[in-house]
């Protein structure tokens, strides 16, 4: 199977017909697929403990917190056919494990092969990444479910997934340089229901993410980034300055603010604030985000509060420089958590 990225490997178990995976040391039991992606495919697995590796992942691992009680994990399988992107999944990993945060994903484990290509197969390398599982889907999952039972969080739910949402960004933002994740949607939040507590909110995927601040000095750099961004940055959640970038600019961390703001409209309604644009005779996405056009559904009843709309509005500023910082949102949110949560 030959050696892999940092001398680790990961292989198909063939006495079960790939039933097991070895990521490392450890043997894992494929439970089920959880979901796919363009050469990506989640699965459940089990990890197998034996007498010879009695130690198992929870030795390995610097946080107790991350051993899961049951042995079941989140394993993501990635094909990767050229060079390309063999670079991207070796980035993911290196930013992947830069963070250390309650409401950011950790990457536990992983590894790269590299395997020989078939007649049925193109890929000439399979990548392993171990994650923590969280049963309960994405913000996405419970936002479709609750739309078919007209279902919305409470007031104080929606702070306190948007301010643990905020506490995993700005452990982001913090790095010097700044780090921007440049894919912060619904899609990309973890929720877990508890008991008696608002939802656990964990903010996953960083294969988008990059340092935050870059120059912008001509034409060609400009479209150069509108390109990556089509790419990376998922469209109804996407800034202004990544539809349409000056030739003179400067590109900061505060597009994940504009897409933290449409991720709060997203928590009360459903969907983003300019997803509307999409159903709509002779409509633009790109319009509607670049003329900054909110609409504002029939929430709940009693509606969320006034300053909820004003809160995500003052994030959804068109010019970047004019949007906040991470900092003064989470003390706005916190002022809105001491207001509404009495």
């Amino acid at each position: 199977m030959g050696c892999s990225f940092s001398g680790l490997n990961a292989l198909y178990d063939s006495v079960n017909n790939g039933g097991d995976a070895w990521i490392n040391e450890n043997r894992f039991r494929i439970v089920r697929q959880l979901g796919e992606g363009g050469f990506a495919y989640v699965y459940l697995v089990k990890e197998l403990i034996n007498d010879s590796a009695a130690s198992g992942l929870a030795n390995k691992l610097k946080d107790s917190s991350h051993v899961s009680e049951d042995g079941t994990y989140a394993m993501k399988k990635v094909l990767i056919q050229n060079n390309e992107q063999l670079e991207l999944v070796r980035e993911e990993i290196r930013v992947s494990s830069l963070f250390s945060h309650p409401n950011l994903l950790p990457l536990l484990d992983h590894a790269i092969i590299s395997v020989k290509p078939t007649q049925e197969t193109s890929w000439n390398h399979e990548a392993y990444l171990l994650f923590p599982v969280h049963m309960d889907g994405t913000l996405l999952d419970n936002a479709k479910v609750m739309k078919t039972k007209k279902e919305f969080y409470s007031t104080a739910d929606v702070l306190q997934i948007f301010r643990q949402l905020c506490a995993g960004l700005k452990h982001m933002h913090s790095f010097d340089p700044p780090y921007a994740h440049n894919d912060v949607k619904p899609g990309n939040v973890l929720i877990t229901h508890r008991k008696g507590q608002p939802p656990l909110a964990i903010l996953m995927d960083f294969g988008s993410a990059r340092p935050a601040r870059k120059k912008i000095t001509n034409r060609s750099e400009a479209l150069q980034l509108q390109e990556w961004a089509s790419e990376h940055c998922s469209a109804p959640f996407r800034a202004p300055e990544l539809w349409d970038c000056p030739s003179q600019s400067d590109i900061d961390e505060r597009t994940d603010i504009w897409s933290l703001g449409c991720t709060l409209y997203a928590i009360m309604y459903g969907v983003s604030p300019f997803e509307y644009a999409l159903g709509e005779s002779g409509g633009s996405l790109q319009l509607a985000i670049v003329n900054c056009q909110i609409k504002w559904p029939a929430g709940p009843k009693p509606p969320y509060p006034e300053a909820f709309h004003q809160f995500v509005s003052w994030m959804l500023q068109p010019q970047a420089a004019m949007r906040p910082r991470i900092d003064d949102i989470i003390i706005h949110v916190d002022k809105l958590i001491a207001k509404f949560s009495q």
